[in-house]
């Protein structure tokens, strides 16, 4: 059985990233509109025609596209922030959990998380639902992207000319992101997020420090590791590195997993207690975009949830 699939928006970056994905794969047939993808008509006749659509357009843009899907037997991906604590759509983020999974194979609509999300819940979420870090604890964020994860605009910024060899941003403390990270990690209080931009095009890496000895029972870095070990055992795209490889190591490039849909965590930290790093590494256009969308495509089709990608 052939599955037909529109991508509204595929111009974009994570829209020219899935179809590059998808355009070989046999099981699919991309619904391609050319020229005509900015025809208001033509465009609500794919939404309308297809089996599954993924929207890869700026929130209002999403918004507007979903309200033209009328056709009730169509199920959408949208990757921008637009719905992702919308209650009514499944937070698609497969690994977090099996009640997750089983509702994104369910739904019909699916909001595509964020990149740096992907990286922080990974690492916290298991955290606060075993207790080791309490849902009104104060957790700080730190991360830092390529420039592909800023758009075509700071694409073009960081291709020309002498562009910054390194960018804080997100100084208001204000980010996008921030209701996402705190709403599905399961914290009352709202995450303080520190992100950065580097000259370079793609790959990521999400930090999370906490002081071990201001938890309850002050854990271990063996009891945080053991957690996150057991919270993903027997996941195709998540992994966690042992300790001894960990305390080996003496730095940790973000472009080590680009080109893939795995995600990476790392436990750093002083075995007898006190402080812990916990990193996580990722492609921003891979599991933190283009290859979570088609992760999240195969749950919703029934098909192999590793089609497509590496």
């Amino acid at each position: 059985m052939t599955h037909t699939i529109f991508i509204d928006g595929e111009a974009g970056t994570t829209g020219l990233e899935i179809r590059e994905r998808l355009e070989a794969r046999a099981d699919l047939e991309l619904m391609l509109l050319g020229d005509r993808r900015r025809d208001v008509e033509a465009r609500r006749e794919a939404l309308n025609s297809a089996d599954l659509v993924i929207l890869c357009l700026p929130d209002d843009a999403a918004r507007d596209a979903v309200a033209m899907v009328e056709n009730p037997e169509v199920r959408v991906i949208d990757a921008s922030t637009a719905f992702r604590v919308d209650p009514m759509w499944a937070y698609g983020f497969p690994e977090l959990s099996p009640e997750r999974r089983e509702r994104i194979m369910a739904a019909k609509r699916v909001s595509n998380p964020g990149c740096y999300p992907t990286g922080f819940l990974a690492l916290i979420a298991p955290l606060v639902r075993a207790g080791i870090v309490p849902a009104d604890h104060p957790v700080t964020v730190n991360a830092v992207s390529g420039y592909s994860g800023g758009g075509k605009a700071m694409i073009a910024e960081f291709e020309a000319g002498t562009p910054d060899p390194f960018r804080a941003y997100g100084l208001t403390l204000t980010h996008k992101h921030v209701p996402e990270m705190t709403k599905h990690a399961g914290l009352s209080r709202p995450v303080l997020f520190a992100p950065a931009v580097g000259n370079y095009r793609q790959g990521m890496l999400v930090e999370a420090p906490l002081h071990l000895e201001a938890l309850p029972g002050s854990p271990s870095i063996e009891v945080v590791h053991g957690r996150l070990t057991e919270a993903y055992a027997g996941a195709r795209f998540v992994e966690v590195a042992s300790l001894e490889e960990t305390e080996a190591m003496t730095g940790l490039t973000p472009e080590g997993l680009n080109g893939t849909n795995r995600l990476r965590l790392h436990v750093f930290g002083d075995r007898a207690g006190g402080q812990a790093r916990l990193v996580a590494l990722l492609d921003n256009l891979g599991k933190g975009a283009s290859g979570a969308a088609v992760q999240n495509l195969n749950l919703m089709l029934g098909l192999d949830e590793g089609a497509g990608l590496t």
